[in-house]
């Protein structure tokens, strides 16, 4: 070993930088959409091994996942078995980040950063509402995607709620498991 950057292999000297850059262009034109074999055209690469990286990178294959929860008390806890699962999109507040969230922005700050949000989960396929039946309701009305609800007590929530997460890794892996255009959950 030469250093962090530049490693000895038998009679080759070897950049890290240089493969880490590869592979940052590989995935960042992979999720813009070009094909497998567009990539590989585009950097010289064969095919096949951009398919062999993909699938050593594979955390999930299926639907596109988000989650928001409110007031969580273990919301870290639930946090780490959504990206364990792979989840993309993760909004977990207890009830004092709720509240800070409202209060430490003008109205119209506020109706922004809700309309951004709202925008960006638009883009999934399904997103898991947990928080209180008035928040389901909300959230399907503003959704285009399928809405799975776990309810954490009637409305209004006032304080901190804790969500099984044993429950929570369960609902996630069925939904995962389940066929792509299977609607029931």
């Amino acid at each position: 070993m030469l250093s962090g950057i530049l490693i000895r292999i038998g009679e080759k000297i070897i950049s890290r930088a240089k493969i880490e850059d590869a592979l940052q262009q590989i995935l960042e034109l992979r999720a813009a959409g070009f094909s497998q074999q567009d990539v590989a055209g585009r950097l010289g690469l064969d095919r096949t091994f951009i398919s062999r990286l993909e699938t050593l990178g594979e955390v999930r294959k299926g639907k596109r996942l988000a989650v928001i929860g409110f007031p969580l008390r273990n919301k870290e806890e639930i946090g780490a078995v959504a990206g364990s699962r792979g989840v993309e999109f993760t909004w977990l507040m207890d009830e004092k980040e709720r509240w800070e969230l409202v209060r430490r922005q003008s109205a119209i700050d506020f109706f922004n950063l809700v309309m951004e949000k709202i925008t960006a989960l638009q883009c999934f396929d399904l997103i898991i509402i947990i928080g209180s039946r008035k928040w389901f309701k909300i959230a399907e009305a503003l959704l285009d995607g399928q809405v799975l609800f776990l309810e954490l007590g009637s409305s209004p929530i006032t304080e901190d709620c804790i969500l099984d997460p044993q429950h929570f890794a369960s609902v996630l892996d069925q939904v995962m498991a389940q066929a792509p255009g299977d609607k029931n959950i």
